[in-house]
Parts: C-alpha cells; structure tokens; sequence
C-alpha cells in the first residue's frame, strides 16, 4: 500500500494498539496522524490484510541498510484468531526478498505479543527497556529445474549444516524433499543411500569421514509432536544432521534453531516436452533461530 490508504492503515492501528493493556510511556503507534502515516507508507510502502474483503490488519515496511523494519504491526480485535497476523507476516516476508534481515520493536511488558514474534521464528537481539528488538532473516529462494539440480542445492547445503542441525523440510507428495534430503547426504558424505524412511519412520546413515551422520525422519504418518518424541531422537540431536520430512507444525521443539526448507510447484508451470526430467520447483530456505544469527 502507498500513501492512498494513509486512513485505513491509521483507523486499523489506533483500534489494534488502543485495546492493548496501558503502557508507560503510551505506545508511539498512538500519536500518529494520517500525514505521519502517509509519509511512512510513502517513504517505504506497508500492507494492508483483508478478511472477507474488509480490512483488519496493517503494518508498516521501514528499510533501514540490510534490514526491513516492522512497523506499526496490528490486527482488529475482532478478526484475532483467523491467522491475518501470521499470512501478514509471510506477506511481509516476501516483500522483504533481497534484504538480509526482518526486525521488529516489540513491548516488554506483552509478553504474548513478545511471544508472538519468538514463534514465528524470530530472536531477541536487544533490550533497551522497555523495548525488546527481535530479528529472524529472510529467506532465500532457488529455481530447482530437475532432480539433479535437486540434490545439487541439497549438496551445497550440506556445507552450511554441523552436528546438533535440525533441517524441517515441507512440500506436497513428490515435491522433491527425499531428492534434496539425498543431495544433503552426498554434501555430508555419509554411507547408504537415502530413500524415503516412510515405513521405518527413521534410517540413520553414518559418515564416512569427520563429519555427522544423517538422521532421516519422516513424519507423514506420525500423530503429531508426541509421537515424534517417542522416537527419542534427543538421543541423536546434538551429535547429527537431522532431517524430518513432513515436518512443519511437528518438529520445531526439536531445537531452538532449524533450517526450514519449503518445495512447492506451480502447476502453471509448463513441462519440457524435450526433457521429461524438468519439472521445475521453487525451494524457500529459512534460516531460524540464533544458530544462524551470524551466517
């Protein structure tokens, strides 16, 4: 949104921080005009979430070097628990591509709007009371045309992984993540070949060097978090690389930090009559959590 819909953005942000608890010093979000507001949204644009056609939410898109400042973040009291704050998250996300980093200042005495941040992936970085800054980065993405290319990427991500790595990777059936699991094996340079561990839920491939082996999980057929307990994977988590398939929503509480690898296809996408192997992917690589704060 540009400077057009100062008025909408304001009416949003005056309801969403005013029937937040009093704080002291009052929220800056509180004093601003439709003029401030338009020459933020004119400086560095923001977004404006719909539901049923109706606006609900807004924030602001305040880029400062490397970095995407969230600003002004909130959604109407009466559209709380449809999801608008998370799809306004990913919208922003997307429209943070080619920076470095997403920020946010958030209150110190909310500590489930604090919460809030810290479970979409985001870290504290600073204190300076009352504010807490958090910080999450922003994804790459990669034109994946064949499974070669596939297990090429997964390969050039083995680089990055050390013991104790978690790796979540999502997508539809066939999406490619047993072919990209496979490229992080050859990265890693462990022993077996690495299939789909659907019917042993779990295959452990040992290195052939220095490096850490490679848990594979695949949790398509598992319950939930409970169940993935039960495998006892802590036993494995500090000492491997560790793989679960299937696991968005699941594996997050594995560790404080993961590399979130999601594959999805266009079905717009035409395939090469010439070569039957190009059946081109999109893969989304989030780097969450103070594991990667420094990469």
């Amino acid at each position: 949104m540009g400077p057009e819909s100062a008025a909408v953005v304001l009416e949003i942000v005056r309801e969403a921080f005013g029937s937040r608890p009093p704080l002291d010093p009052p929220a800056d979000a509180l004093s601003e005009t439709v003029s401030s507001i338009a020459t933020r949204l004119a400086l560095g644009g923001g977004l404006v979430a719909r539901l049923d056609g109706e606006p609900v939410g807004a924030l602001l898109l305040d880029a400062v070097g490397d970095s995407v400042y969230l600003r002004r973040f909130g959604v109407l009291t009466a559209a709380r628990g449809h999801g608008v704050a998370g799809a306004m998250v990913q919208a922003a996300t997307e429209a943070a591509v080619g920076r470095s980093w997403l920020r946010v200042v958030a209150r110190e005495e909310l500590p489930r709007t604090v919460g809030f941040w810290v479970s979409r992936g985001f870290w504290q970085t600073d204190r300076r009371s009352p504010y807490v800054e958090l910080v999450r980065p922003v994804p790459t993405f990669h034109q994946v045309p064949t499974p070669d290319d596939m297990r090429a990427l997964g390969a050039r991500v083995a680089q990055e992984l050390r013991p104790g790595d978690l790796v979540v990777l999502t997508g539809d059936l066939g999406a490619g993540k047993t072919t990209f699991t496979q490229g992080l094996g050859l990265g890693l340079g462990v022993e077996g070949a690495v299939t789909s561990p659907t019917f042993v839920i779990a295959r452990e491939h040992r290195s052939r060097g220095d490096g850490p082996e490679l848990v594979h999980v695949d949790a398509y057929r598992l319950g939930g978090a409970a169940e993935l307990d039960d495998l006892d994977l802590d036993t494995t988590l500090d000492a491997a690389v560790t793989v679960v398939e299937w696991g968005e929503g699941v594996a997050e509480d594995l560790a404080d930090s993961r590399l979130q690898v999601r594959i999805t296809r266009d079905p717009s996408a035409p395939v090469s009559s010439d070569d039957p192997e190009v059946d081109p992917r999109t893969v989304e690589i989030l780097r969450l959590g103070p594991r990667w704060a420094q990469t």
